[in-house]
């Protein structure tokens, strides 16, 4: 049975909203200065072990404008990877190797977690990590602790959820990476 990991990026005061910059706020790409070679590394390597990569529209959005054409072993394992995107504003057909999750994407989601083989990694969009959260589907959370404060921006939220954690690691560029179990 394959897992959720919902992995997002964020601040000391708890903003996830834009760490790459691509979603146009005055403040995003706060992540960039800290996105160093080990942060490239373990990026890969969780992409690695899985088969599916799960994002909402404006993720896939950013994400394919951004990565689609770029170099380098992230950007080509992120290229390779199915794309399951849940999104109640597209229609047809989608690009960079994605598939939309066309009505019930929770429904959708449960179905494909029952299969055998790797894992399903989820990036970005706190709104459908809520909605995950919500319905119980996110296995494991992991959370990049990044060293710097913003004061704007949207922060993580979801329904109480009690977490095991079971992995803890610093990086070189001082984030704190945390891995939690879903109890």
């Amino acid at each position: 049975m394959r897992k959720i990991i919902a992995s997002t990026l964020m601040t000391l005061d708890g903003v996830v909203e834009d760490p790459g910059g691509f979603g146009g706020t005055s403040f995003g790409g706060w992540a960039q200065p800290y996105f160093g070679e080990e942060a490239v590394r373990r990026s890969v390597e969780k992409l690695a072990s899985c088969d599916y990569f799960l994002c909402g529209r404006r993720t896939y959005e950013m994400f394919s404008a951004a990565w689609g054409d770029a170099e380098g072993p992230y950007a080509d394992r992120l290229r390779e990877l199915p794309k399951l995107v849940a999104s109640s504003t597209l229609t047809g057909e989608l690009t960079w190797n994605a598939t939309l999750l066309e009505g019930d994407a929770i429904a959708a989601l449960e179905r494909i977690k029952k299969q055998d083989g790797g894992d399903i990694m989820m990036y970005g969009n706190p709104a459908l990590l809520h909605t995950l959260l919500e319905n119980g589907m996110v296995d494991q959370l992991d959370i990049l602790l990044h060293p710097i404060v913003l004061g704007t921006g949207t922060k993580l939220s979801g329904p109480r959820t009690e977490l095991k954690l079971v992995q803890q690691d610093t990086l070189p560029s001082g984030v704190i990476a945390l891995s939690y179990q879903t109890a």
